[in-house]
């Protein structure tokens, strides 16, 4: 199984950047963001019925139930929490005055990256997980602290220019002025530069990585089962840059989704720390977290609708 979703993700990836011009700029229409969305989707919730079937025939429909469950669950948590990625990439996007039709290939390396990233978290995590149970309980004490932070902090927006990751790559790398296009190294008189797209990629790396340390331990509090873990992460992130174009267009009438956000990382933390006396069944913990983050667009689009 982890065979076959890893060949999975390398093809559909293969599939991305050779055959559907992935690495070619163009400006990404609404209408391609949600055909590709709808794909990404289309393709989770088909691997979960897989995944469902597979071990109906092999373990057992209890079993079966439960696995595809967690996979739902997790793949949730992480698509509703990728949706914050989108407001800092756009900021960040904004900042740099980085044209859309090279907002598509900056993306594609940075999934590329987060890919590797989060398959480097998620297997230290679950060997932490496996060797130090306690550990649940940090991760629990952490997404509550968070969550109440993004709760006070919902409206503050980040320093692009003051980034500490900003600041190091500009004392040691050489960065050429102007627009080069796509590109993210030129030479010029024999000397490698590199350009002003090359530092918005290093942003891009580097809120993902921020944003993982919130997510990861989020879908440790549904299961500590490290392939649910990494399929549903993984589905979220291949499923990113779609979103990203989806909602750039309409990402302001969705500002109180952020609230919603940090409500649902609040209660998953506070779901770990009460394990030891209760354990809530995933099937109520998903339907929390659903309420919440559907209950914060709605709560969105009604608001920027009677302001209008």
């Amino acid at each position: 199984m982890w065979a076959g979703f890893v060949v999975f993700v390398l093809v559909m990836l293969a599939l991305d950047l050779f055959v559907f011009g992935g690495n070619k700029a163009h400006k990404v229409k609404v209408k391609e963001a949600a055909i590709w969305s709808g794909v990404w989707v289309s393709l989770a919730l088909l691997f979960n019925f897989g995944l469902w079937w597979y071990l109906n025939g092999t373990v057992g429909r209890e079993i079966a139930d439960q696995k595809a469950l967690e996979f739902f669950s997790g793949y949730l948590i992480e698509k509703a929490l990728s949706v914050d990625n989108v407001f800092v990439f756009l900021l960040i996007f904004t900042a740099f005055q980085v044209p859309q039709q090279y907002q598509r290939r900056v993306l594609l390396y940075g999934v590329l990256g987060a890919i590797v990233m989060r398959a480097i978290m998620i297997m230290a995590g679950a060997w932490v997980v496996s060797e130090f149970s306690w550990v649940l309980y940090v991760f629990g004490a952490f997404l509550l602290i968070t969550g109440l932070r993004m709760l006070v902090a919902v409206d503050a927006k980040p320093d692009v220019e003051n980034n500490p990751v900003l600041k190091l790559a500009r004392r040691y790398l050489k960065v050429a002025d102007g627009d080069h296009g796509e590109r993210f190294v030129v030479v010029k008189n024999g000397v490698r530069y590199v350009t002003p797209l090359f530092l918005v990629l290093l942003l891009i790396e580097a809120t993902d990585l921020v944003f993982a340390v919130d997510s990861i331990p989020a879908i440790f509090a549904i299961t500590t089962d490290p392939f649910i873990v990494f399929t549903s992460n993984l589905f979220a992130i291949l499923g990113l840059r779609a979103l990203y174009f989806l909602l750039v267009d309409v990402a302001d009438r969705f500002h109180l989704l952020k609230y919603g956000l940090a409500m649902v990382l609040a209660f998953i933390g506070a779901k770990m720390l009460i394990m030891p006396w209760y354990h809530l069944p995933v099937q109520a913990s998903l339907m929390v977290v659903a309420f919440l983050i559907a209950s914060s667009c709605f709560a969105s689009v009604w608001v920027t609708r009677q302001k209008k």
